[in-house]
């Protein structure tokens, strides 16, 4: 895929990270339940590579919470953290893993990034933003109780949005036919 792909699929994916959770606020709460930032963040990783998720990752809040105030001020620092991990480890994941299955490779590298994720922004919550406050119930909470319906949504929509995009010939084929 060619740079000038690469950025387009980045500012794409961080106009979605703008505007899926407009749409998830519009019910109280259901952000930090859904989840919804995570989805482009992890579209961008998986299709266009660790450099432009970890762009998607890194804009997407601050442009969100610039237009929307969405996420507050306070929570900015820590979910655009764990959100350039996401980006990161999924184009990661993705640029390294091949088991010969398209969508085997794209849900080892969604899961494992959504866990590398976690455990990143549970180690900076505990070490830097709520240092002596956190605990390991909090991240477990946190990070899988109340998003479990977003891992879900993930998990449902990720892989199969990113093999339709590379069957419709928009994103470079992972195993070109011979």
């Amino acid at each position: 895929m060619s740079q000038v792909k690469r950025v387009v699929v980045a500012a794409v994916c961080a106009a979605l990270g703008i505007v899926l959770p407009m749409l998830f606020h519009a019910v109280p709460g259901a952000g930090n339940v859904w989840l919804p930032m995570h989805v482009p963040v992890m579209i961008s990783g998986l299709v266009a590579g660790p450099a432009s998720g970890l762009a998607t990752g890194l804009l997407a809040p601050v442009l969100s919470s610039l237009a929307t105030g969405m996420p507050a001020a306070p929570i900015l620092p820590s979910m655009t953290c764990e959100l350039a991990v996401y980006g990161l480890v999924s184009g990661l994941l993705s640029a390294h893993v091949r088991t010969g299955a398209l969508a085997r490779d794209l849900y080892v590298s969604l899961v494992g990034a959504m866990l590398v994720g976690r455990l990143v922004g549970g180690a900076l919550q505990a070490l830097i933003f709520s240092a002596g406050s956190y605990s390991l119930a909090a991240w477990g909470a946190g990070y899988f109780l109340t998003g479990l319906p977003g891992i879900a949504l993930q998990l449902v929509v990720v892989v199969p949005i990113v093999v339709a995009l590379e069957r419709a010939g928009l994103v470079p084929a992972r195993y070109p036919a011979r």
